[in-house]
């Protein structure tokens, strides 16, 4: 045998014959087309305002998928048609929202415009309890001798600050009105989300018959756990925050701080985000605490922290139970690095898309370390 064969049986033998390395290649060759095609503009721009168009409905559909889907199979198996069972939904989510409307939206308005008619009054406050904090005599003696009054850059930050939040409210109508694609995609969240509830279960069986047969049980199996993870994060995650914005507004209320429904209903909304999001939700309960007296500052970190006990005892490994199996120093190098790269977008889908590549590249290393043989086999 010549060496021109020895050398072609060995090319046939690590390189045809080798599974792993053709998919290397092949995902080689992918990446090239994409980076050379990539320098032409109208290749991927239609690509792109498709992606773009399509994103936020899907996304907001997934959601109200999640939540809603367990409700609907419940009634399923009590006799209730499914197409039947998706109307009854829509009409008690139609209701529900008009009820907010009429009912909550005009009360929270109302704190919200009164705490903005407040704000001038709340930075004198500040400034007033900071001369006292200070001392009129180290206060006179520090503006004298540095030619600095302290005074003045409080007053300039509040004036800023009421500025900006006056400005950011009466503008809200105009900025809503000029993004026509996110009302836009809200209209169309309701007619997506009725097919998907209607036929999702088919789905998966669908998108499994572009998958090579032999692939397809260990396919099936990683799409069953990414939608396991995804749906007990959304619903998990949705519960925990709607349980610590009524905990916080009966603790509120119960202490009497001023603005309480606003300040619980921010910090419901926050919580969606782990770790950070109550550092971001204390922060205005602090302020208007502080500005009220000592001992209303005294109850409200009293209240939040019983909150933050019983949410992190009993609600959480309740309702969130351990099936995201992340380290918490993870999910803060997660979100902190999502939030660098996407924004607040990419804060609030860190951890399910963190979750969801985990499951992806656990059965990956399996698939490879089985290919491989060079692991030993488990006993």
């Amino acid at each position: 045998m010549d060496n021109h064969t020895v050398w072609t049986e060995r090319f046939k033998a690590f390189i045809l014959n080798n599974r792993f390395v053709l998919s290397l290649l092949v995902l080689l060759l992918i990446g090239l087309n994409i980076r050379v095609f990539s320098t032409i503009p109208y290749v991927f721009l239609p690509l792109a305002a498709l992606v773009k168009t399509v994103f936020l409905p899907i996304l907001l559909t997934g959601v109200v998928f999640y939540l809603l889907n367990p409700i609907v199979d419940i009634l399923e198996k009590r006799g209730v048609r499914r197409v039947y069972s998706i109307l009854i939904l829509y009409v008690l989510i139609v209701g529900i929202i008009a009820l907010l409307i009429t009912i909550v939206v005009p009360f929270i308005r109302g704190q919200i415009e009164s705490l903005l008619d407040n704000f001038p009054r709340y930075s004198r406050q500040v400034e007033l309890q900071f001369e006292q904090f200070v001392g009129s005599g180290l206060f006179g003696q520090l503006r004298g001798t540095l030619n600095f009054n302290p005074i003045d850059y409080i007053e300039r930050a509040t004036g800023q600050l009421s500025k900006f939040v006056n400005n950011a409210w009466t503008s809200i109508g105009a900025v809503v009105g000029a993004v026509t694609e996110v009302i836009l995609s809200i209209l169309t969240v309701p007619l997506i989300l009725f097919y998907l509830l209607k036929d999702g279960r088919r789905l998966p069986h669908y998108l499994l018959q572009f998958v090579p047969t032999r692939l397809r049980g260990q396919t099936y199996q990683v799409m069953s756990e990414m939608n396991h993870q995804i749906s007990s994060y959304i619903r998990g995650q949705i519960i925990v925050s709607f349980c610590i914005g009524m905990l916080l507004y009966i603790g509120y209320l119960v202490i009497g701080l001023d603005y309480s429904l606003v300040l619980a209903a921010f910090a419901a909304c926050t919580s969606v985000v782990p770790y950070l999001g109550p550092v971001i939700a204390i922060t205005p309960a602090l302020i208007i605490s502080i500005v009220t007296s000592p001992f209303m500052l005294l109850k409200m970190v009293i209240v939040w922290t019983i909150v933050q006990l019983v949410e992190g005892k009993f609600i959480s490994p309740q309702i969130m139970g351990k099936n995201m199996h992340i380290h918490p120093i993870t999910i803060l190098f997660v979100i902190l690095t999502a939030g660098k790269l996407f924004g607040i977008l990419g804060v609030i889908l860190a951890i399910p898309g963190y979750a969801v590549l985990k499951v992806v590249f656990v059965h990956l290393f399996r698939w490879l370390k089985t290919r491989s043989r060079l692991y030993e086999p488990q006993k």
